[in-house]
């Protein structure tokens, strides 16, 4: 019996030992790549659980970060009567189809054009550079880079900068929601401000299975903002309701850039949020992605 009984404590104090050593086992399994979402289906709501499968598929960097969506012609709600005023007002504007990439550009995908073209290494000034180490994943997106760094990727790329009409429609859809996956902000939908979502700066493109929108774009409400083609005109949607490219209009100061990021809180994490700022300016939180004609 003493045997017996010696036996049993000991299955017992490995079982229960081992459950932990098993969770984080289990923890490291990469899951097989989900099925890409119908482009006609709304995303699920914040507050279902975030896909760990969708998750991991993006950390592997296993996903095709050249892939483009293609955004079909019609009409969408453009602007918002809730935001601030360069945003109003909300009215239904039309965009021939057209496509776009279904990540932003990282860093990996960066390098491959600096290496083979001579381009100047993304980077800010030395005394800005604390965080840049944490910025070079190879799936991350790629930062630190102006509005002509990112133009003359995109043309190497074969495409072009989106307008940040094209930008809001790809993000937004068509029925004028505030988030690509709807309303609410309960959880952590997207990589905003603070480290509560597991990253402290970037995270890699398509972390977060929320941030996709309708089309199946990733990352519109948070990671980085991005460049468009846009010069930026605080009262375009006051001068006039079509959204085509044809309304982007004569050189002002400033390049519009869209979308929010990993420092951005409130108001800001919008989709119809208009940010803008010199072309030359590089920046941790500002990267880009590419569209092109349909």
């Amino acid at each position: 019996m003493d045997g017996r009984f010696k036996l049993i404590f000991l299955i017992a104090v490995l079982f229960m030992t081992g459950l932990p050593v098993l969770g984080i086992l289990r923890g490291t399994d990469a899951p097989p790549s989900p099925p890409d979402r119908d482009l006609q289906s709304q995303p699920s709501s914040a507050s279902e659980t975030s896909s760990e499968a969708s998750r991991e598929v993006a950390l592997s960097g296993r996903a095709n970060e050249d892939e483009m969506v293609e955004i079909p012609a019609g009409e969408f709600i453009l602007g918002s009567n809730q935001g601030g005023f360069n945003e109003k007002p909300a009215h239904v504007a039309h965009l021939d189809a057209y496509w776009i990439d279904r990540y932003e550009v990282t860093y990996q995908r960066y390098m491959e054009f600096v290496e083979a073209t001579g381009h100047r290494q993304p980077g800010p000034p030395s005394r800005y550079a604390e965080k840049l180490g944490l910025l070079r994943g190879p799936h991350q997106p790629i930062t630190y880079v102006s509005w002509s760094d990112a133009n003359d990727y995109c043309r190497w790329r074969g495409k072009r900068l989106p307008t940040e009409q094209e930008w809001e429609k790809a993000m937004r859809g068509t029925d004028g929601r505030t988030w690509p996956w709807g309303e609410g902000l309960s959880g952590h939908p997207a990589n905003f401000a603070g480290e509560a979502d597991g990253y402290v700066v970037s995270a890699p493109v398509g972390a977060f299975p929320l941030d996709q929108s309708v089309f199946g774009v990733y990352d519109g409400a948070g990671n980085v903002m991005e460049w468009t083609d846009n010069w930026y005109v605080e009262d375009l949607y006051l001068q006039e309701n079509i959204a085509t490219p044809a309304s982007n209009r004569s050189p002002s100061t400033y390049k519009t850039m869209r979308g929010s990021g990993y420092t951005s809180q409130g108001v800001d994490i919008r989709i119809t949020n208009r940010s803008f700022m010199v072309p030359d300016f590089r920046d941790e939180t500002i990267g880009f992605r590419c569209a092109r004609s349909d």
